[in-house]
């Protein structure tokens, strides 16, 4: 098996050249349900198992979402459930939060065992939200698969207002834009593109339904993890004594993994009952961040 072995010399890993897109594709598969791309995992196991803990690991993991995203988008679309509205608003709160983000990853957190505590702070809080979404979950209309498609969309600068599943939703444009920004800060330290983490606060502080809020979710990974990888890039000339900009061959082998693990997922989604998708999300989360957060203590 060693002839399967590869070096990257800008993370300084060296795998089996399957292991990343294996990995990839599994976390990914069953994160994309909840509108998440997998990236918020795919990062522990790049620090914890790969042992790749400079600062260019977050734009190597945005560079992942660049590549995962765009098969599970396009399936989410020709189904007709990308609630453009949302979309937008995700789009424009989180860019600006991701580049700030990311300058505060490289010059406040670049030792890896604070990062990885903050990592665990803000996954353990996702976790919490999620476990409580989980069980006031009800098996009712929005695991009703008769019409499964978003309708009678409304935009305007006050509120976005559609329908799904025979069920009325509205909720304030300003207040989406603000989560996103803060949000997005989060995403960017944490390199995984402001969107990445948005899903669980939408089903959670605007009750939203999980079917809806994955594909603007992912929508908005993809366009900022554009941005940050070009940041990460550009910053990295300003500080060449530290590896900043991402490992692009790593980032791709995750990459492949990942886009045919998210279009199966978003393929898939709408068999599952929305308690299990929060489920899987709710595991995931909570085992990495105590983890992360035990570590920091031991």
């Amino acid at each position: 098996m060693e002839f399967l072995s590869v070096f990257f010399p800008v993370s300084n890993v060296e795998t089996y050249v399957f292991i990343p897109p294996l990995v990839a594709f599994v976390v990914s598969f069953f994160t994309s349900m909840g509108g998440v791309s997998g990236a918020f995992l795919l990062l522990p196991f790049q620090m914890s198992v790969l042992h790749y803990t400079a600062p260019s690991v977050s734009g190597t993991n945005q560079l992942f979402n660049i590549i995962a995203i765009p098969g599970g988008v396009k399936r989410f679309i020709k189904e007709k459930r990308m609630l453009w509205p949302l979309t937008w608003a995700v789009i424009i709160g989180t860019l600006p939060g991701v580049l700030i983000g990311a300058i505060i990853r490289i010059k406040y957190l670049p030792d890896p065992k604070n990062f990885k505590f903050f990592v665990g702070i803000v996954l353990f809080y996702i976790g919490l939200k999620l476990l409580n979404a989980t069980f006031k979950t009800k098996s009712s209309s929005d695991d009703n698969k008769s019409n499964f498609t978003i309708t009678n969309t409304s935009f305007s600068l006050k509120c976005i207002q559609f329908s799904f599943n025979d069920k009325s939703f509205s909720f304030s444009t300003f207040a989406v834009v603000i989560l996103c920004f803060v949000v997005g800060i989060i995403g960017g330290i944490y390199g995984i593109g402001g969107g990445s983490i948005i899903a669980p606060f939408f089903i959670t502080f605007f009750s939203l339904p999980v079917y809806v809020v994955a594909g603007a979710a992912l929508m908005g990974t993809f366009v900022t993890s554009v941005a940050g990888v070009i940041f990460y890039q550009i910053l990295s000339f300003y500080y060449p004594e530290t590896s900043v900009a991402p490992d692009w061959y790593l980032g791709m082998l995750f990459g492949i993994g990942g886009l045919s693990g998210i279009y199966l997922g978003a393929r898939c989604q709408k068999y599952f009952p929305s308690a299990v998708i929060k489920a899987i999300l709710c595991f995931c989360v909570l085992f990495v961040a105590i983890k992360y957060i035990f570590n920091f203590f031991s």
